[in-house]
């Protein structure tokens, strides 16, 4: 349940951030606000919990325009937005929150902020006068805004960091796409591929969070990102659909997924623990061999629908079978003609070719 809630404070985070980005009108009203040097304190929702925390001010109820925001922040006390930050519905406010809740912050308008985004479940901007600062308060979660350029930097940093881990992905699954030919792959030998998978996963959730707070600054990254990791989620699920124990009470690819986004840093540059996370083995005998049902190089047979790709690996049972199978052979299965079943034959014959001349030459 903790995990749960945290997490839905993660999305709603995201969320505020989205709206709060540079080139939103928030995010222009926020600068005027510091640029003037005052503060501001600006709740970000309005409902009855938050107007029954409301004393004094003026009630407004009109459009948002971030020259407004700057002018109504000039006078103490709070600004009353809705959800959509599309209106403004009161400004001047005193915010009076239960005081009985915890709150870490010492100045009068973070802990004020803290304890409003606590109580109303709203997020809650504070902008500081004197350490010109921009902080959000989502649930019990604080973050502080950074300036664009320190985020791009090391978003910048993090991209490099993908490029190399990419090219890494890229060796290893060619590897096992050999070995898979072969029939030569061994528990290791898939471990070490999503380990890859994972480590990508999660460097590319990392700059996803800078495109975020960056807004319109972060689109040249957005399009490197995309291009970068097309495919990698798909990779994924492939890669633990091929090798899922059946003999057991078989776990489905998403509680694997999560078995391996659970894991720490450390465990995951272990090939054991990644290993046990995909239900491969219990202990650290990694050298076993293992068998792919053929789902990740099916994938890569130009117009092949995935029901098809289904009913080849449910017909035939492993990649081996596959390789081994004939056009008449591959023409028993529902849904593939003799187009199909050679346009099949061809291209696991090609897959085949170009992985073994990728390993050796």
């Amino acid at each position: 349940m903790v995990n749960i809630e945290r997490s839905e404070e993660l999305l709603r985070l995201r969320a505020t951030l989205a709206s709060i980005a540079p080139g939103t009108t928030l995010r222009d009203g926020l600068e005027r606000i510091l640029r003037g040097r005052t503060g501001a304190l600006i709740v970000l929702g309005h409902d009855k919990l938050v107007e029954s925390i409301c004393t004094g001010g003026f009630t407004l109820d009109v459009p948002f325009t971030a020259t407004g925001l700057r002018e109504l922040a000039k006078m103490d006390g709070a600004i009353i937005l809705d959800k959509d930050v599309s209106r403004i519905h009161r400004a001047a406010v005193h915010l009076m929150p239960d005081h009985t809740i915890h709150s870490d912050e010492t100045g009068t308008r973070h802990r004020t902020a803290d304890r409003v985004a606590r109580q109303t479940g709203f997020p809650v901007v504070s902008v500081s006068q004197s350490m010109q600062i921009i902080a959000i308060y989502v649930g019990e979660t604080r973050h502080v805004l950074e300036d664009a350029g320190q985020i791009l930097s090391r978003a910048n940093q993090a991209l490099a960091t993908l490029e190399r881990y990419k090219l890494r992905l890229d060796e290893v699954s060619s590897t096992l796409s050999a070995l898979e030919i072969e029939d030569l792959v061994t528990v290791r030998d898939v471990a070490v591929v999503a380990q890859r998978l994972e480590m990508v996963s999660r460097i590319s959730a990392e700059i996803e969070d800078y495109v975020l707070e960056l807004g319109t600054d972060g689109r040249l990254l957005s399009l490197q990102l995309e291009e970068l990791i097309t495919g990698v989620d798909a990779d994924r699920e492939l890669v633990i659909r091929d090798y899922l124990p059946a003999s057991k009470k078989q776990k489905s690819p998403a509680e694997v997924l999560a078995a391996l986004g659970a894991l720490s840093p450390t465990e995951l540059v272990d090939p054991a623990a990644v290993a046990k996370a995909l239900d491969l083995t219990t202990g650290d005998h990694l050298d076993g061999a293992v068998a792919p049902r053929g789902f990740r190089l099916l994938a890569k047979v130009p117009r092949l629908p995935a029901t098809v790709v289904e009913r080849l690996v449910e017909n035939f049972g492993g990649l081996q079978q596959l390789l081994s199978a004939g056009i008449d052979d591959l023409q028993t299965v529902e849904g593939v003609g003799e187009l199909r079943a050679r346009s099949v034959r061809e291209g696991l014959s090609r897959l085949a070719e170009s992985s073994i001349l990728e390993r050796y030459v």
